[in-house]
């Protein structure tokens, strides 16, 4: 409830904010389809509403199965609120049959999802090139290394593990002990009484500590609760507790192997694989290994292995010291990375979410002067490089881009430049920050010269990662833009559209089981069918604007790090030194 309060208010403040961007026009989207999930029945389907509605969407609401009443309550208040019912619409009974439908209808510009990979895997197949932005599954686990405070590491990995049954998709699923802890008995005694004492029952117990399943088991949960892959050992063996399915206690799986089912398997239910690593760079690359990337934590009191931990680990949501559930609206924004996110990965509860509603046009009224500097030498460089010679921009051309240019560095500074702290809290650091992401820049035949410049001054102001591949048909005006990018560090190949896409949906493109392509010039049907069943594929083809606020956007992964900065209630002064660093 508290959430949702929350989704309202802040929306709300992001909502006025998009008139405020420079540069660009926000058009929002028609109709919205919201298909929440069970395991969060308010907090969740409000979330997704509200940000539709504070866009300016009309929304249709279609609550999962297990949850209508929530759904209605939460339409309900909308209702008595003031929003129209024309613009606002319910649907249930909620069968797959209405489902698709919904997904399939061409009135539809966007869905939004928090769900399984398969269910956005499902979605994309039924519509190629529909809009879906999700919040999708998890494989997520808690490093202990032998510098941690073991007994807050135990009580945070049975809380993380079996809270909810499991159920929650931030849940900590594996442990990885590193070196001596694994060999430790007092830890492993530990972790194993805590599982035991566990109350397990429906709520009409109110001393119950860990509840039943909302469903019955999927086949991945159940091989979980009731099969040994080879090698393994039950520490404490899950028990089915009644007749319906759904009441199960914990189980503790030891000796998971690297790439086994376990490791790599999201099963959604209250089973914890213990894995062993010897080293924490092995740690960090078996908790990097799955194609999924949503949360994580690390437990270590050593100052130098968290600021390791800091730069490697690969999640959306990271957290030092506490467990790894629990996301708060813009104190610690929700949405992971890989596998974890379906759409260019935006936060819910963060500054980003709303503008995901719609579309943005460019709008420069205002543009700068030919030769200004941007605060980028290897910017200004291919600036120059691109207003002379054969093929250089048009005056018209370079005004305009130099424009995206200085914008970018003011959004910069005001945006993405400098992680942040909105929460001030003097017990948890709550650090929002971007990181450069991996992306294929890919230019179409039809591909506009000064279009592709300017992608290429974003990304380089990013840091992003970035393979250029061109359509050998594209014009010579975008080939000498192509060949100036050397400036900005970057180099290009040419694959035709046929093989370009082949080797998308083959993953040969892809980094960490996901992709994101930034399309300039127009994206063939051919690939979004190709590529529909691949929802992890991220085919951004945003119009090209002169705005740094907008066009950042898409070179940049969002991470929320959350770190607690006190020792049983004193300050932890090495960890409030590494909070200022990582802030900047």
């Amino acid at each position: 409830i508290s959430e949702a309060i929350d989704f309202a208010r802040y929306y709300a403040h992001c909502a006025e904010a998009l008139a405020e961007v420079r540069n660009a026009t926000f058009t929002p989207d028609r109709v919205v389809l919201v298909t929440p999930p069970w395991n969060f029945p308010l907090a969740i389907p409000a979330g997704g509403t509200f940000a539709a509605l504070a866009a300016g969407a009309g929304v249709i609401h279609k609550p999962s199965k297990p949850t209508p009443h929530c759904s209605m309550e939460i339409l309900e208040a909308l209702w008595d609120a003031g929003v129209p019912r024309e613009l606002l619409r319910g649907v249930y009974p909620a069968e797959r049959s209405v489902g698709r439908t919904l997904v399939s209808h061409e009135g539809i510009d966007r869905v939004i999802l928090t769900g399984s990979s398969e269910t956005a895997a499902m979605f994309s197949s039924w519509r190629p090139g529909l809009q879906i932005n999700g919040e999708t599954s998890g494989k997520n686990a808690i490093i202990v290394t032998p510098s941690a405070d073991r007994d807050l590491a135990v009580a945070d990995l049975i809380q993380s593990a079996f809270g909810h049954a499991g159920q929650k998709c931030s849940a900590a699923s594996l442990g990885i002990l590193v070196g001596t802890v694994y060999e430790s008995e007092r830890f492993l005694r530990q972790l194993v009484d805590a599982a035991k004492s566990m109350i397990v029952d429906w709520p009409t117990n109110l001393r119950a500590t860990m509840g039943p399943l909302t469903e019955l088991p999927s086949d991945k949960l159940e091989r979980a609760l009731t099969t040994l892959e080879p090698g393994e050992k039950w520490l404490v063996e899950p028990r089915q507790l009644d007749d319906t399915g759904r009441l199960w206690s914990p189980g503790i799986r030891a000796d998971v192997k690297p790439e086994s089912f376990f490791h790599l398997t999201e099963v959604f239910g209250p089973v914890l694989g213990l894995m062993r690593a010897d080293t924490l760079e092995e740690a960090i690359e078996l908790q990097n290994a799955t194609d999924f990337g949503l949360t994580g934590g690390i437990h270590s009191l050593d100052v130098a292995e968290v600021r390791q931990w800091a730069d490697q680990v690969r999640v959306g949501n990271a957290y030092v010291n506490r467990g790894i559930t629990g996301a708060i609206v813009q104190r610690q924004s929700f949405g992971g990375w890989k596998k974890s996110s379906v759409g260019l990965g935006s936060k819910a509860g963060g500054p980003n979410y709303v503008m995901l509603m719609g579309k943005w046009s460019d709008a420069v009224t205002r543009p700068v002067e030919v030769g200004v500097a941007t605060g980028s030498g290897a910017v200004d460089a291919f600036l120059g490089a691109v207003s002379h010679g054969e093929h250089a921009l048009s005056a018209d051309d370079l005004a305009w881009l130099t424009t995206a240019a200085v914008d970018d560095a003011a959004a910069w500074s005001e945006e993405f430049g400098t992680p942040r702290d909105l929460s001030g809290l003097q017990s948890e650091a709550n650090i929002f920050r971007y990181r450069p992401a991996e992306v294929v820049l890919r230019v179409s035949a039809d591909a506009r010269a000064v279009e592709v410049a300017r992608a290429l001054v974003a990304a380089s102001r990013a840091g992003a990662t970035v393979q250029i591949i061109a359509d050998p048909a594209v014009s010579a005006d975008v080939t000498s833009v192509l060949t100036a990018a050397g400036q900005l560090g970057f180099s290009f190949s040419v694959l035709d559209d046929d093989t370009f896409t082949a080797q998308l949906h083959l993953g040969a493109l892809d980094d960490d089981a996901s992709a994101r392509v930034r399309f300039v010039g127009a994206v063939p049907s051919a690939t979004r069918e190709t590529l529909a069943g691949r929802p992890e594929v991220a085919l951004l083809d945003d119009e090209v604007t002169a705005s740094g606020r907008v066009e950042l956007r898409l070179w940049l992964k969002e991470q929320a790090f959350a770190m607690t900065l006190h020792r049983f209630g004193n300050p932890a002064p090495a960890f409030h030194a590494l909070a200022t660093e990582l802030k900047g």
